[in-house]
């Protein structure tokens, strides 16, 4: 008797941990991946910048036009490109948001690169803004998105076009990810502020910061369950690995006060990288307020290494 009441015990006892699990996964996952608002991260927290609609861009001197692309799988995505009267070959940047923010609060970033001369692509990435999309991809279905955005801007200037890559923490991994990729000789440089290293080390940092919760064995199996269901999983959504394959030259920009994308995920994608880098570190600065912080100090740097590497 007293045996089997132990086996109903432990068998009582293991599907409640089985239970508790799935629950745990499936807020995990909703509370990440699902596309919605996120109570722990403004939009203008995640991408540095102030937000308001288009028309409302004040430096912008010629009407923008919406562009759309259909996904490899079948979203429908949305870019707004912004063009201006250039000599010679064009410049032209492409912006990449943050995590649950969309392209309109790319304004400050939007107004630094429009007065250095570039036209601007502005894509809302998948499950943002009016990109459709179910699921956040964190930059690693995105950067496929962004290589298709890069082809269709090579060929919307017949003439050339010069292209940089600008990301911020989540754009900032979007275009690390995208570097790896096979990508046309336009594209001359990369610049990414305060992106994470891996899908996988990101959330697993931030299990223990918000809830004080080891990463084992959530992340792994939330990992799962997002390949079952978004389509990929945390741990081949790594800007190391693609960095890895890049030679491309980049600048890498992080706050060393940073408590969202860990300060210590910079040196991990400084390293990785392949091409010409340099890395500017902003003292004080929290999770993507360097260019808020450091104004003429970021635009400095970031405009010397664009007139040393888009030449």
């Amino acid at each position: 008797m007293v045996k089997k009441l132990g086996i109903i015990v432990g068998i009582v006892a293991l599907l409640s941990i089985i239970v508790g699990l799935g629950w745990g996964v499936n807020y995990l996952f909703n509370y990440a991946i699902v596309r919605g608002e996120k109570d722990f991260l403004s939009a203008s927290e995640a991408s540095g910048s102030q937000g308001s609609d288009f028309s409302k861009w004040a430096f912008i001197k010629e009407e923008p036009t919406t562009l759309h692309q259909t996904s490899f799988d079948d979203l429908k995505l949305v870019a707004t490109h912004f063009k201006q009267s250039q000599e010679g070959t064009p410049k032209l940047a492409i912006l990449s948001h943050g995590y649950g923010s969309d392209a309109e609060h790319m304004q400050d970033f939007g107004e630094l690169f429009y007065e250095m001369g570039y036209d601007l692509l502005v894509p809302d990435a998948r499950a943002h803004g009016k990109s459709e999309g179910e699921y956040i991809g964190f930059g690693w279905p995105d950067r496929l998105d962004y290589v298709e955005w890069i082809k269709m801007m090579v060929d919307s200037y017949p003439d050339g076009v010069d292209i940089m890559l600008y990301g911020i923490s989540m754009g900032g991994a979007t275009v690390m990810m995208t570097s790896g990729e096979d990508l046309p000789d336009n594209v001359k440089v990369i610049i990414e502020d305060c992106g994470y290293d891996t899908v996988a080390n990101e959330l697993s940092y931030q299990l223990k910061d918000m809830f004080n919760l080891p990463s084992f064995p959530l992340v792994p199996l939330t990992s799962v369950y997002s390949g079952i269901k978004a389509g990929y999983n945390f741990n081949e959504a790594s800007s190391i690995d693609q960095l890895k394959k890049n030679t491309l030259p980049m600048l890498f920009i992080h706050g060393d006060a940073d408590k969202f994308v860990p300060f210590e995920m910079l040196a991990k994608n400084y390293e990785a990288t392949q091409g010409p880098k340099e890395k500017y570190v902003v003292k004080g600065a929290k999770h993507g307020t360097s260019f808020k912080d450091d104004r003429e100090g970021y635009r400095n740097v970031v405009s010397q290494f664009l007139d040393k590497y888009m030449k």
